[in-house]
C-alpha cells in the first residue's frame, strides 16, 4: 500500500520534513515514490509547499495519507474532498450475561472437587531403563551441549607451557 507521508531531512534538531508518497512498508527515511512537497515547522508561520496536481494523482490511484500530512493537505485546501485516513477497525465483543447462580447438589459439589491427578515424568536412569521414553518417528534427538574447559583441563599446547616457550629460555631471547 502506497502511503503519502513525512520524511525526515535537516541537521540535528534541527528538522525539516519532505512530504513523500512511499510504500508504507519501507522506513521513514528510506525508499519513496516521488516527493510531493516539503514541510518546515521551525519559520513562523510553518512553510508548507505541495504539488497539489500530484497529490490528488496519488490519493486518486489509492494512496492513504497519514494523519499528519491529511491535516496539512486540508490546511492548504489542496483536495475539495475530505480526505479520511483509514483506520483500523476494531470490534469490541459484547459480554455475555452472566448465568444465575445455582447452588450445586452435594453430589455435584463432589465431583467438582475431585480433581485428576498430575503424571509425572521420570527421565532414564541407568539402573531404571523401563522409563525411557521412546522418541516419536521422525523426531530429531535431542542436542548435547558440551561444557567449557577449565584451564586446569586444557592439554599443554593451548596453555601457553609448551615446547615453544621452554626453547626461548633455554636459547636466552626471553626475559
Amino acid at each position: 500500500m502506497v502511503k503519502i507521508r513525512l520524511r525526515r531531512v535537516g541537521a540535528t534538531k534541527r528538522p525539516s520534513y519532505r512530504i513523500v508518497a512511499a510504500d508504507s512498508r519501507s522506513p521513514r527515511d528510506g525508499r519513496f515514490l516521488e516527493i510531493l512537497g516539503y514541510y518546515n515547522p521551525l519559520t513562523d508561520p510553518a512553510t508548507v509547499v505541495i504539488k497539489e496536481e500530484r497529490v490528488r494523482y496519488w490519493v486518486e490511484h489509492g494512496a492513504q495519507p497519514t494523519e499528519v500530512v491529511a491535516r496539512l493537505i486540508a490546511q492548504r485546501g489542496v483536495l475539495t474532498t475530505a480526505i479520511t485516513v483509514a483506520e483500523p477497525e476494531v470490534s469490541v465483543p459484547e459480554p455475555a450475561p452472566a448465568p444465575e447462580a445455582v447452588s450445586p447438589t452435594i453430589e455435584e459439589a463432589a465431583v467438582e472437587t475431585e480433581r485428576p491427578r498430575r503424571t509425572v515424568r521420570r527421565r532414564a536412569t541407568a539402573e531404571d531403563p523401563a522409563t525411557a521414553e521412546e522418541p516419536a518417528a521422525g523426531a530429531e534427538p535431542p542436542r548435547r551441549t558440551t561444557r567449557r574447559r577449565t584451564t586446569a583441563e586444557q592439554p599443554e599446547s593451548q596453555t601457553g607451557t609448551g615446547d615453544g616457550e621452554e626453547a626461548k629460555q633455554e636459547s636466552g631471547d626471553g626475559p
